[in-house]
């Protein structure tokens, strides 16, 4: 099967297939292989695995499946590394193709919320998942803030202005994409430098894969002081304003040439270029021709630093600001650009596809792409049905994609879903159900002892909050009153309304997923050894799934109670409040479900005491208030059921609502505002104090869900009715 020999990739997956599989890795050989997309062969005798490839993806990808079809086990987010296999088995020759050429990963977003304080020894092992998953084309924006230093250093910006323009670290993303300047920074110095290093380290590792990866280019969006002597207008996005250069101006096109240049001199390139300049900000001139002019400033400046760019550009635009993205608006934009020169991704595929809309986006290559995820949230709901079907229709379009991507705003949530987005790159999935059943055995790698609880367990998950046909999960939809905003406005008028609402987070019978919860819980009792895995992280995500439901429920009940009292009703508030602590002690088994796992690595990355000061602001706002306290734009836009926000910021705020319900039932008035008063206090208290400690006398997390199964599994039924408790 081999031939040739000493591929130049062949040594970076051989330190992949250590890290995963460790010493048993000296089994493992690989070679070239000739094809034109990306192939691949496999063979294993003798206890030597044999693995011929076309590029290092490929080859990573094949060792995965052999993983996974001969060793019954998978590598995911949060498997626990390296394996535990001791020989290699033996397995004739297979070969495998991929369905499209590209793997597409990431969102601007997602280095916001998810990998913003990340290590290396992080990304070292988020890069060996994407390879081990197909994926080829990652976005790379980590360290770019010090290519724009550099480029605005040339055009006459001193260092205090530019750390300033930057804003905070954590918010260096949204200012990529032209969202916001000046915000929560300023960006000190020594993340410049440590992140140019950190980006570059992640550069060569996803090249030296085969990967091609896409590098940030320039927006339009420009400092204040730049602005003031040139053609430019404002913009506005949920609150915050920033300046964006006239295309007609021709800085437009020297600065995007600038940014290109500083930004090759310090990463090289892949030809490869995400720009956003309308992501979600209408354009500062009606005129149906001026998105293509900005199309072609932009392109123009790309080019000037680099002859053979691509422009690579979300179309989130299109959907989110659908109004005014008429089709002739979008046409005239698209057809600014020579379909060599730009590679459209369609971000929400799997929910508003675009790519039929635009008829495959006038000719250009484009990606089809799974979004799922808004902010990081954390609650587990997918439409798993939809998606194979999704992505065969795009197939089979005139002009297929050329490549799939997942395009979550934060990652490690909802693995399931995205598994099986990333697996069709290189398989079809004509059986979801015989799918569903291979990932839960391999994803566990327990062999036969708890296969059928497990599947049988999924297979109740699949008919509930993974069977969210028709569901629309955006940022705009109630979610759960857990990380939602108090407020006294709806009371006592429109509690049909909230029962509505409750009602809609609530597609399935919880009944079905209170038992698959149980059966969880019971392997992970007779087996805690999978708790450092898997099987911990999807116990949270189950609990979490069902003690949002009960919180709704007891918020129900409370308000319905209190309301027919005229006052508020003790024993109801203090069965919902206490919800919170509840939850709390379970999220505290899992570090990566505690906020001080979150504030702990962005502390890491202090120098001194002010930087720790931001890094801690930086870390706190953004899951929170996101902007400033007093506006309500983005609150809890990211928020998520996280150990000491659940137990301490949450409850905190839903516990000053509680104090004040007797006054507004009884004088509706000024109820809210004072409240509203209140909570931005509360956030105040947060930015600056941070969560509180973690719960004491913790068991493990099976005790701790068992516990809350116990508590709160009987806690089942219809919402469309006042619920009844018995009193």
């Amino acid at each position: 099967m081999l031939s040739g020999d000493g591929p130049p990739w062949a040594e970076t997956v051989r330190g992949l297939a250590h890290r995963v599989l460790g010493p048993v890795a000296e089994s493992v050989r690989f070679a070239a292989r000739d094809g034109d997309g990306r192939e691949y062969a496999y063979e294993a005798a003798g206890g030597v695995l044999s693995i011929a490839a076309t590029d290092g993806v490929s080859a990573s990808v094949a060792l995965h499946h052999y993983l996974r079809e001969r060793c019954g086990t998978s590598v995911g987010w949060d498997t626990v590394l390296p394996l535990g296999l001791t020989s290699l088995p033996d397995v004739p020759l297979r070969q495998g193709a991929a369905r499209v050429r590209e793997g597409y990963y990431f969102n601007f977003c997602t280095f916001s919320y998810t990998m913003p304080y990340w290590d290396w020894a992080d990304w070292e092992r988020e890069i060996d998942w994407m390879a081990l998953h197909g994926i080829t084309m990652p976005l790379a924006v980590t360290g770019h803030e010090a290519a724009l230093h550099a480029a605005y250093s040339l055009l006459g910006l001193d260092d205090r202005q530019i750390r300033s323009f930057l804003g905070g670290p954590g918010y260096l993303p949204f200012q990529f994409m032209g969202c916001l300047d000046n915000f929560a920074g300023p960006l000190p110095s020594s993340w410049i430098e440590s992140h140019r290093e950190l980006g570059a380290r992640i550069l060569d590792r996803e090249r030296a894969f085969g990967m091609t990866p896409v590098l940030p280019a320039f927006t339009g969006h420009v400092p204040r002081e730049i602005a003031s002597a040139a053609r430019a207008g404002r913009r506005h996005w949920q609150g915050f304003e920033s300046w964006v250069l006239d295309p007609a101006d021709p800085l437009y096109e020297r600065i995007g040439a600038e940014i290109a240049r500083a930004q090759i001199k310090l990463f090289g390139t892949d030809h490869l270029y995400a720009a956003d300049p309308f992501i979600e900000m209408i354009p500062i001139d009606a005129d149906p021709a001026f998105p293509g002019a900005v199309a072609a400033a932009t392109l123009a400046g790309l080019r000037a630093a680099d002859p053979d760019a691509v422009w690579l550009m979300q179309a989130w635009p299109f959907s989110y600001q659908r109004e005014f993205w008429t089709e002739d608006r979008v046409n005239a934009f698209l057809t600014a650009i020579p379909d060599d020169r730009m590679l459209v991704a369609d971000l929400w595929a799997e929910h508003d596809p675009l790519w039929d809309r635009f008829q495959e986006f006038s000719g250009k290559p484009w990606l089809w792409c799974a979004l799922l995820n808004f902010g990081g949230r954390t609650d587990p709901g997918a439409d798993l049905r939809g998606v194979p079907a999704g992505i065969d229709a795009a197939l089979a379009a005139p002009s297929p994609p050329a490549g799939l991507g997942l395009s979550m705003e934060a990652t490690r949530n909802n693995p399931v879903f995205f598994e099986l987005v990333a697996d069709q790159i290189w398989n079809r999935v004509p059986d979801l159900d015989a799918w569903l059943d291979a990932f839960v055995s391999r994803r566990y790698g327990t062999g036969d002892r708890w296969t059928a609880e497990l599947r049988a367990a999924w297979r109740g998950l699949l008919g509930t909050v993974y069977g969210a046909q028709g569901v629309r999960i955006a940022p705009d939809q109630f979610k759960g009153v857990l990380t939602a905003g108090p407020s006294y406005a709806r009371i006592p008028g429109d509690l049909a309304g909230l029962r509505a609402d409750a009602a809609r987070v609530l597609w399935y019978e919880p009944g079905v997923l209170a038992a698959a919860w149980e059966r969880m819980i019971e392997v992970a009792e007779h087996d805690r050894d999978l708790l450092a895995g898997p099987l911990g992280h999807d116990l949270v995500e189950v609990g979490v799934a069902f003690m949002a439901r009960v919180a709704d429920r007891c918020h129900l009940d409370a308000v319905e109670r209190s309301v027919l009292l005229g006052a508020a009703s003790a024993p109801e508030i203090d069965r919902f409040l206490r919800v919170f602590d509840d939850l709390d002690r379970m999220l505290a088994c899992r570090p990566e479900y505690t906020f001080r796992h979150w504030e702990s690595k962005a502390l890491s990355h202090a120098g001194d005491p002010a930087d720790r000061d931001l890094l801690a602001d930086n870390a706190r706002r953004i899951i929170t208030v996101w902007g400033t306290s007093d506006s309500p734009l983005l609150d809890d836009y990211a928020g998520r059921h996280w150990s000491g926000l659940v137990g301490g910021y949450y409850r905190d705020r839903w516990a000053l609502w509680a104090d004040g319900l007797d006054r507004a039932l009884a004088t509706p008035g000024d109820s809210e505002a004072e409240l509203q008063e209140r909570l931005r206090e509360r956030a105040e208290l947060f930015l600056r104090d941070g969560a509180p400690p973690a719960p004491r006398d913790l068991g493990d997390l099976a005790t701790e869900s068992r516990r809350l199964f116990t508590s709160y599994a009987g806690q089942t039924g219809p919402l469309a009715q006042p619920y009844e408790h018995d009193r």
